[in-house]
């Protein structure tokens, strides 16, 4: 049976505190280039998948993208890919983007029908003289583009969605699979980063809402001269503070990574002190020199790292 991310959780916590105190607790790491760190249990996973390339002196841009494929197309996980969770009218609509060292972007949202949206997005960056492509539009271009069309809801899926229209009650809880994007960055043996989001979103939202993940800045972003950042959690907090561009910019007036995502966890507290008790974001990043960090809102958001030296979960730092 596979194991759920709250299951997940609880066995890593166990296994966390037979750890030194240092390894879990150091504000500050650091480890030598190729290096990929992504959001969740999953990312180790994803992280094996970039890691090929990486230690291969592959591109970081093709790592990236490698690995945020893997959880894309697992039909176990309920807020990535094919099986996400749909929305209230029973769609499972998909949003990613990707950037790479030279600050090209592409971007898809409310993308129907494909199991990998991170390759949509970067054929976007590639093929058009866009940024990003949605709905009806972003299909067509991936129908065109050779991408097969399939079914995304599964039938554990449907019944969800099923159950919960009983209801019809929407509520974000913090850290359970109703909210939960993979975002993964990379920095490869030449020195370059690079960056992929990619996502289902939020369980039962309204049709047409797109959150983060899709948006350069937000739930996204890379500084080749400085570093990269990628977000989780509820979107909507993570878009009204530009998250991802303000951590990028908080390393580059000198913050360490998790300085920097703590920086930024606080400034959507600031926004709306109230709000930010009842839900989960947390930010994820990496510099240049390949030291990395992580900060969240709530206790349980657990993040992946695999270099040379380390492949390892961690469990982010939290405000509360």
């Amino acid at each position: 049976m596979k194991t759920t991310r709250r299951n997940f959780l609880k066995l890593s916590a166990v296994a966390a505190a037979s750890l030194p105190a240092t390894s879990l607790m150091a504000s500050t790491k650091t480890a030598n280039k190729p290096i990929v760190i992504s959001t969740w249990n999953f990312g180790m996973q994803a992280n094996e998948e970039a890691w090929k390339i990486l230690i291969a002196n592959g591109r970081a841009l093709d790592a990236v993208e490698a690995g945020a494929r893997v959880p894309e197309s697992d039909p176990k996980e309920t807020s990535v890919g094919l099986g996400g969770l749909p929305d209230r009218d029973g769609h499972v609509t998909l949003d990613a983007c990707i950037m790479d060292e030279n600050g090209n972007i592409g971007s898809v949202a409310g993308l129907e029908h494909i199991v990998h949206p991170v390759s949509v997005a970067r054929k976007v960056m590639e093929k058009t003289p866009h940024v990003m492509l949605v709905g009806e539009g972003a299909l067509q271009f991936a129908l065109a583009n050779g991408f097969k069309k399939e079914k995304l809801l599964t039938k554990e899926s449907e019944q969800a969605w099923k159950n919960w229209l009983k209801e019809g009650k929407y509520k974000p809880i913090a850290n359970i699979e109703n909210h939960d994007t993979i975002g993964i960055l990379a920095l490869d043996t030449k020195g370059n980063l690079s960056g992929a989001c990619t996502t289902s979103g939020m369980a039962y939202k309204m049709h047409g809402r797109v959150g983060d993940s899709p948006i350069i800045g937000a739930g996204l972003y890379v500084d080749n001269e400085v570093g990269a950042a990628t977000s989780t959690g509820v979107g909507e907090e993570v878009i009204r503070i530009v998250g991802c561009h303000l951590v990028v910019e908080l390393m580059r007036q000198g913050n360490l990574p998790e300085q920097a995502c703590k920086l930024a966890v606080e400034r959507i507290i600031q926004k709306n002190p109230a709000k930010a008790k009842e839900v989960q974001v947390g930010f994820l990043a990496l510099n240049k020199s390949g030291e990395y960090g992580a900060f969240c809102l709530q206790k349980g958001f657990s993040y992946a790292v695999h270099s040379d030296s380390i492949n390892q979960l961690f469990d982010s730092s939290s405000i509360y």
